[in-house]
């Protein structure tokens, strides 16, 4: 480890034990380079305990849950309802009842937009922020463009942060959506704020968890959230599985989003009626390989500790914004301290293209996102046409802090910036 390195190490945290539990870390990429994963914004890695749950349920447990009264029916039925209480607990959620299983996040947001299609009507104002992804943009777009609605957005500030202006929160307004942290430049915005604006006046209350829940505790009940959507595949989980929290209260006024079998109480050829949340929203046969890993995921990462998740983040990010100062050229997108701010740097180096900084680093074994980021609007208010981002988690070190400045340092001289 460098001496610079050292100023920032997170002492009770053992992150050479954790890297030890993913297999994917010990190999080596481009060049014979060691991989620098630094990508976990787009999706984390996998510890072996999420894929040993994985292949076991294949190997030992493989039937449809909610099916069939033979034993391996009824296996498949505890671990998927298993990892539903599981998430509840992880959540703060008050029941397993209020924890619906989608594909991704992108689902659990579209589901909550389709099924408002009726409940809105022109005049009626839906408000997002100008800092979301476009899987929390595009949906509420739609929306407006089914019902009449108008949709309404908090203004990004210079900084990357949100300007919550509550004037924009009005009798008119009925749904309030935001991120629970920037995947482009790491900035939570103040989430409880935003959320009594919206139930001052009425109005359901939705975050974007994709980018919060894998890295620091969050409790539906604290953020007093009417919803809120994330993807697994982000928090060590298996790709194509996705949560949304509901109150239940909310998700059972919703009508179904998609219909089919399982989520039916009486099916006559004449009409139809739906079991009650979450079943209401979980049509066809259930996807348990997938929710055993995301069982296992959630154990590791309760006993690692989101605590400590989040403080390990925040001295990889403290880190990553120092050196990256030092570089001459390179500006950080978003605030340049750690206050309410994740582990996501996104910059830009004067005089190369995101894609050619991304380019030469992939050469040196150092995986980055570069481009908008599905999040077009806010590079556009950043005055940026694209940008490198660095996302941390767990499994990350202070010398590949070091070994991305070091990369990127390399990329100005290839380029002779």
């Amino acid at each position: 480890m460098t001496e610079t390195a050292a100023r920032y190490v997170d002492a009770p945290y053992d992150v050479e034990a954790v890297r030890g539990d993913f297999p994917i870390l010990s190999r080596t990429v481009r060049n014979g380079n060691p991989l620098v994963y630094l990508d976990s914004g787009a999706t984390s890695q996998h510890p072996t305990v999420v894929l040993d749950a994985e292949r076991e349920y294949y190997e030992r447990h493989n039937a449809a849950a909610h099916r069939g009264a033979h034993l391996l029916g009824e296996e498949a039925t505890e671990i998927y309802e298993g990892t539903r209480a599981k998430m509840a607990a992880f959540l703060g959620a008050a029941s397993p009842d209020e924890i619906v299983f989608t594909k991704s996040a992108t689902e659990g947001i579209n589901l909550v937009a389709f099924a408002l299609t009726g409940s809105l009507k022109p005049g009626d104002e839906i408000l997002i922020t100008e800092i979301e992804h476009h899987a929390n943009l595009v949906p509420w777009q739609q929306l407006a463009l089914r019902t009449g609605a108008t949709l309404r957005w908090f203004k990004s500030l210079p900084d990357g942060r949100v300007d919550v202006d509550p004037s924009l929160v009005t009798e008119r307004t009925k749904l309030v959506a935001v991120t629970g942290q920037s995947n482009v430049t790491g900035v939570i915005p103040p989430v409880r704020e935003i959320g009594r604006l919206a139930h001052s006046v009425g109005a359901l209350f939705l975050v974007d968890g994709a980018q919060s829940v894998p890295h620091h505790a969050v409790d539906v009940a604290e953020l007093d959230v009417d919803f809120l959507a994330f993807s697994g595949h982000k928090m060590l989980g298996p790709l194509g599985l996705g949560v949304l929290y509901g109150k239940y209260a909310a998700l059972d006024a919703l009508p179904p989003y998609l219909t089919g079998g399982s989520m039916i109480e009486v099916v006559r050829m004449e009409e139809t009626t739906f079991l009650p949340p979450p079943a209401k929203f979980e049509p066809g046969v259930p996807p348990v390989a997938q929710a055993a890993g995301l069982g296992a995921a959630v154990d590791y990462l309760t006993e690692l500790g989101m605590d400590n998740v989040a403080a390990h983040e925040q001295s990889l990010t403290a880190h990553a914004l120092d050196a990256l100062r030092e570089i001459e050229g390179v500006r950080i997108l978003g605030p340049e301290t750690t206050e309410n701010r994740g582990g996501t740097v996104a910059f830009d180096v004067e005089g190369v293209h995101s894609h050619d900084v991304g380019q030469v680093l992939d050469e040196l074994g150092i995986a980055i996102r570069t481009g908008h980021h599905c999040a077009w609007p806010l590079h556009r208010a950043l005055h940026c046409q694209a940008s490198n981002r660095a996302s941390f988690y767990i499994y990350n070190t202070h010398a590949e802090v070091d070994a991305l400045a070091d990369g990127i340092r390399y990329a100005k001289k290839f380029f002779r910036v």
